[in-house]
């Protein structure tokens, strides 16, 4: 089992790769202070991996939110483009066994879970393109209703004419410009 946690040389670059974004994108967090996330991300080592791993795979993880009813911030994907290192995944583990031929490296929701992230609803999608223009020339899988992925069916989104759209596709799709965004409470 791979260890969940940072060197100390590590914990430190990372902190400062977020806390240089978040203080470079203000209107993505309004009226949260930088000191009150870092005492968070201090009290959750495993949380910081994941956030590293966001940051590895090409995510650039910043603050969106609050929650209040946890004292959690929400951290989301804020790359201009899909993860350069999450893309050309099919959607899930299933999707990923039914491929007889030509299988992609993982699925996105086994990558989600192995990060410790969740993958973004099709609402924290839309919310998160009220803070930017994401997806321009990729998409992103989003977590797919239960009906549809009954049915073989996954969903992914991204923006195009100054519009977010929702699409369908086989789960067992993927493609070189499709990735997926995720989400992390801190």
């Amino acid at each position: 089992m791979m260890k969940k946690e940072l060197s100390t040389e590590q914990r430190e670059e990372l902190l400062g790769i977020l806390k240089t974004r978040f203080e470079k994108n203000k209107h993505r967090h309004k009226g949260i202070e930088w000191a009150d996330v870092l005492a968070n991300l201090n009290a959750n080592a495993v949380k910081l991996w994941s956030l590293s791993e966001m940051e590895i795979t090409g995510g650039e993880p910043d603050v969106v939110g609050y929650d209040a009813n946890t004292g959690e911030y929400v951290f989301c994907d804020c790359a201009a483009e899909s993860p350069k290192g999450r893309r050309s995944y099919c959607y899930d583990h299933e999707a990923l066994e039914a491929r007889k031929e030509h299988k992609p490296a993982n699925s996105a929701v086994a990558a989600a879970e192995d990060m410790g992230i969740e993958m973004l609803t099709e609402e924290q999608y839309r919310d998160l393109q009220k803070l930017g223009k994401f997806d321009l020339k990729t998409s992103s899988w989003v977590k797919t209703p239960a009906n549809i992925r009954k049915l073989g069916g996954a969903i992914f989104c991204d923006r195009r004419y100054d519009t977010v759209f929702v699409y369908h596709n086989g789960a067992e799709s993927y493609y070189a410009a499709r990735g997926f965004r995720g989400v992390l409470k801190v």
